[in-house]
């Protein structure tokens, strides 16, 4: 599998999710600070993770900027997306997946959780599988 896990992360939680994503499909997790757009697109499917920040929406000074020059250059690669959230319902997530499907990306499914990994909303298992398929 040509995939890789890519994140931000404030307070560990996504970071949690990151490394359990990582190890159930045996491929490298980075930090989004730790990977340039180049290197990214090196890999097929590429497994973005990034919390609910501000008004329920993605970090802004790293990974947006990450996430906006990626999408420009990566339109071929399959995407899944993942966070976690502390307030609200995950409409960051709602709001992303949306933004991804207007940009005609291929997302392969999304996970939330409302802390770390062991908070993981929906069908884990599921997005494992759509990743491997």
């Amino acid at each position: 599998m040509n995939a890789v896990v890519i994140y931000w992360s404030a307070t560990g939680n996504t970071e949690a999710i990151a490394e359990k994503i990582s190890n159930t499909l045996g491929v490298e997790a980075k930090k989004v600070s730790d990977v340039t757009v180049d290197e990214a697109l090196k890999y097929d499917t590429l497994i973005l993770g990034c919390p609910a920040m501000g008004a329920e929406e993605l970090e802004d000074t790293e990974f947006r900027p990450f996430y906006d020059e990626l999408v420009s250059k990566g339109q071929d690669k399959k995407y899944a997306f993942f966070g976690a959230y502390g307030w609200g319902g995950g409409e960051w997530m709602n709001n992303w997946l949306s933004e991804a499907s207007s940009q005609g990306l291929n997302v392969l499914g999304s996970i939330i959780s409302s802390g770390g990994a062991d908070e993981i909303e929906g069908d884990f298992d599921s997005f494992i599988s759509a990743i491997k398929a």
